[in-house]
Order: structure tokens, then C-alpha cells, then sequence
């Protein structure tokens, strides 16, 4: 199958600003997502509470963000990364009433946009890098990613995984999140959810993506939280 290209993507996001604005049911279709959006802020602030620069990709509407500026004293400056405009119009007008610190939207894929290496406390990555195509493209993010965190900064993923073996990938992924997905709507929407991952994504396996994490030289990676085929995960420089 091809796969969506990154203008289709776009214009799917387009389109959904208000479900992503949502801080009290997060994705419906992501399984955990309120429950990893309030562990990822509170680790995140627990490590960081002098935290200055914070660099969210595909950040959508900004809730990540504007749930960790609910819960630090600091003021970061806050860059935000994504394809759709109206969704970063939606997420600077959430953020920039809750630092003093400087707001930065750029309107780009985050592997093509130019951002200072060494600079960020903090890379939030949610629901992301599925999009992510080939091995060489995995390596090349999370290299980049890596070059752009301080020393200590630390990468925090939350996404969609496969399993590494094909009968447990049927298992979790279609049958036991497709249950899911039915008992949220119905079959037809369980179906439309399938048919759009595999249109646009390619996602990885959780050992995978932790063990590129060590190898583009993350010198301590640990696993938040899994259920299923998402997991939390988190990367530190």
C-alpha cells in the first residue's frame, strides 16, 4: 500500500483542532492517553523544575504543553513543531497565556526544520513518530532529536508500537485493540481507524525504537507505561 504523503496527513489534522484541544479525553482512539499526558508532565516536571526551553513536535493543539505549564513554576520558552497551521494557531493561543517565557511556532515537518542544537531541557514527541518511514528515517530522527537536547536533556515519547512477533502483532493490534475500538463506536469505525494507520503510519516495535534510542547514543532510556500497542517511553542525553 502507499502510504499518505505528508500533505494528506496534513490536511486530516486540519480539520480536527477541536478533538486535539481536548484535555479531558485526549485521543479517544489512543488507548491511555489522558492517563501518559498526566505521568509524562509530572516526570517531566519532578526532573525539571528550572525547566527553560521546551521543543514539542507534531505538538498539535498544545496539550501536553499546556498541561505541563499547569503543573511547573517555571516559565520555558516553548518551541512548537507541526505540519498543521491551524492546529499551532490553536496551540500558541493556549501556551502563550501560561509562560512568560517566548513562544516559537514553525509551520514544518520536525525532521526538516531548523532548530539550535544543544539547546532544549526537554523534546516532547506524542503521537509522531509513526509517521516515520524507513529504518535510515527512524535513525536520522532520533539522531537529530538527540543533537538538539542539553546535555541531560531527556526525549519523552508517548505512541502507537507493533509487537516484534507477527501472531502476537494479530493478537494485540487487531483483535484486542480492535475490540476496543468497537466498544468505543462500532465495527465501522474500528475499520476506519485501521484503514487510516495503514494508510499514513509505520510504526515500530517498542525493543526497536529502545534500542535505536541507546545506539544514536541516549545514555539511559526507560519505559513509562504500555498497554497494548501504545507505550510511553523516555530517552535521556
Amino acid at each position: 500500500m502507499n502510504k499518505a504523503t505528508l500533505q494528506e496527513i496534513e490536511v486530516r489534522f486540519d480539520k480536527d483542532v477541536e478533538r486535539f484541544s481536548n484535555l479531558e479525553t485526549g485521543q479517544a482512539t489512543t488507548m491511555d492517553a489522558v492517563w501518559n499526558m498526566e505521568l509524562i508532565t509530572d516526570a517531566i516536571v519532578r526532573l525539571y523544575p528550572d525547566l527553560e526551553n521546551v521543543l514539542d513536535i507534531g505538538c498539535g493543539a498544545g496539550n501536553y504543553d499546556v498541561k505541563l505549564l499547569q503543573k511547573t513554576q517555571a516559565n520555558p520558552n516553548v518551541t512548537l513543531v507541526d505540519l498543521s497551521q491551524p492546529m499551532l494557531d490553536r496551540a500558541k493561543e493556549r501556551v502563550g497565556v501560561m509562560t512568560q517565557g517566548e513562544i516559537q511556532i514553525i509551520k514544518r515537518d520536525f525532521r526538516d526544520a531548523v532548530l539550535d542544537e544543544d539547546k532544549f531541557d526537554v523534546i516532547i514527541a506524542t503521537s509522531v513518530l509513526h509517521h516515520l518511514r524507513d529504518d535510515q528515517d527512524w535513525e536520522n530522527a532520533f539522531l537529530k532529536l538527540f543533537n538538539l537536547l542539553k546535555k541531560g536533556g531527556s526525549l519523552w515519547i508517548f505512541d502507537l508500537i507493533e509487537q516484534n512477533n507477527t501472531h502476537l502483532q494479530e493478537l494485540i493490534y487487531r483483535e484486542k485493540y480492535g475490540e476496543y475500538l468497537t466498544h468505543l463506536k462500532d465495527e465501522a469505525y474500528r475499520d476506519h481507524v485501521f484503514a487510516y494507520v495503514a494508510h499514513e503510519d509505520t510504526p515500530r516495535s517498542l525493543v526497536y525504537q529502545l534500542n535505536l534510542l541507546s545506539k544514536v547514543g541516549f545514555k539511559e532510556v526507560d519505559v513509562l507505561h504500555k498497554n497494548l500497542c501504545f507505550a510511553s517511553y523516555v530517552a535521556f542525553k
